[in-house]
């Protein structure tokens, strides 16, 4: 049994797929009749009064669940959403609004850059706008939904923001086609360049849709996760059942046998529903919003299905950006572990995995949300440490009774303890088994942990979900 966790990307007709005016987004995204426009300009046609983009972009401010949230969406038919000096006050002006107002921002980027008429003037319009871009991080959620083409500015201001959202047929880069063309000689189309299986797969692009009027409903589904301002308390929704019953059901005894963690996820949060974030980036490590009791909850997870949870540079990466999110907003974690450790090997070194897997230690040590973590079949070494373990900070640690916690498995454990043993054995395998199991017993069972004050409670994995939630409902003053 396999839980549909992931958003699918299903195939839209020509006219479903046609992209929506600036206007259509807004409206898309806000509930219906909220949508006020800011800085507009109104155009008297034979059909009545049409509103026009301001030089490009159209911004506004209306409700997504009820809550306030200001936006804009820029105009890629006027000068191929170019910006000027007038489009960036506008977004500038949301921005400063969105600030005043403790509101999220959610910006429709379709642009071709700076616009090269006017020069510096436009440079120094993305300044101002990535200044206000960071000056909001971590206060109130800001979300980049890529409709068409983003060059230069227009891919760097979505980087700044805290969640990017692409439609299939989008594109982002720094640098287009033709001028890889001309400095480098090489042909490249857009979609090769930075296209959205580019930018899934290496962390730019947390989320993917069909179509403009998908980008806006996953939007209001994200925002419906988080709250308005880092300062107001994370929405709830009326709480439900788990899809499933036992987790334990999905997890193998084997150590080595693979699973899919998200049916795991599916067996503790309400309705077997969670929103994955940048799930075909570093697919070792799972990373989405759910709710347990009606409360919004991070999920941090080992994916023993891709590498066998190992964790390398793109899953600390990964793991440490979703876990300072998930603490800037105040949203709780859960942290379910099943990894035998960090990757090892001359490519990870090289590649920075001391630095990187550093980063979600940090992450985690500075984190002041609540955090409960479940060790559900393995947990090894460094990566001990690394997912939230107790001494790290974690409120709760909770172990199920057949997960194995040491410093590494048995087997390599005994090959490096009594290797002088093992060189001079009549059968060395025969040898090497009977201590790794000795070893298993003594050093690994969730019980040593636990009585040394490393784990806080064993647990059936059928008790996990109501665990969990009394654990989070004990924390809930804790911030």
């Amino acid at each position: 049994m396999s839980a549909t966790l992931a958003r699918p990307v299903e195939r839209a007709s020509a006219v479903e797929r046609a992209p929506l005016t600036p206007l259509e987004r807004l409206e898309a995204l806000c509930d219906p009749d909220t949508l006020d426009l800011i800085r507009t300009q109104i155009l008297s046609t034979a059909m009545g009064e049409k509103a026009r983009a301001g030089d490009g972009v159209l911004a506004g401010s209306g409700l997504v669940g009820g809550r306030p949230v200001f936006a804009y969406a820029q105009d890629a038919s006027y000068a191929g959403g170019s910006l000027g000096a007038g489009h960036a006050e506008t977004i500038v002006r949301v921005l400063e609004l969105a600030d005043r107002a403790r509101a999220p921002v959610v910006g429709f980027v379709g642009s071709g850059g700076a616009r090269m008429q006017e020069g510096v003037a436009a440079l120094g319009g993305y300044g101002r706008i990535f200044r206000r871009i960071v000056g909001l991080s971590g206060r109130v959620p800001q979300i980049s939904i890529i409709t068409g083409l983003s060059a230069g500015g227009g891919a760097y201001s979505p980087a700044l923001t805290d969640w990017v959202v692409m439609t299939e047929d989008s594109s982002m880069f720094l640098t287009g086609p033709g001028v890889v063309r001309e400095a480098l000689g090489e042909e490249v189309t857009a979609a090769e360049l930075g296209g959205r299986r580019v930018h899934e797969r290496n962390g730019v692009c947390h989320f993917v849709t069909p179509t403009d009027a998908d980008a806006a409903e996953l939007a209001r589904e994200l925002l419906g996760y988080l709250p308005s301002h880092r300062d107001l308390p994370v929405p709830e929704a009326e709480p439900i059942g788990p899809a499933y019953g036992d987790p334990g059901a999905f997890v193998p005894v084997q150590a080595r046998k693979v699973y899919d963690v998200r049916d795991v996820i599916a067996a503790v949060v309400d309705g077997g529903e969670m929103l994955e974030v940048a799930a075909g980036w570093a697919r070792n490590i799972v990373t989405a919003f759910a709710r347990i009791d009606g409360r919004t909850v991070g999920v941090i997870a080992n994916q023993p299905r891709y590498l066998g949870g190992v964790l390398d540079t793109s899953s600390s990466e990964k793991g440490a950006r979703f876990v300072t999110k998930c603490n800037q907003f105040g949203v709780p974690l859960l942290v379910l572990v099943d990894t035998p450790g960090f990757m090892p090997g001359t490519r990870q070194e090289s590649a920075g995995v001391i630095r990187l897997g550093a980063t979600l230690v940090h992450a985690f040590a500075e984190a002041t949300v609540p955090r409960v973590t479940v060790i559900l079949r393995k947990s090894f070494g460094g990566a001990f440490i690394t997912m939230n373990s107790k001494d790290l900070g974690a409120d709760y640690v909770f172990a199920w009774p057949q997960a194995e916690i040491g410093v590494m498995g048995a087997k390599p454990a005994v090959g490096i303890i009594h290797r002088r043993e093992l060189a001079v054995a009549e059968d060395p395998e025969a040898e090497r088994d009977a201590l790794a199991r000795r070893y298993a017993e003594s050093h690994l069972r969730p019980q040593v942990a636990a009585a040394a004050g490393y784990i806080d409670e064993l647990i059936e994995p059928a008790q996990t979900r109501a665990r969990v939630a009394w654990a989070l409902r004990s924390l809930r003053g804790a911030r």
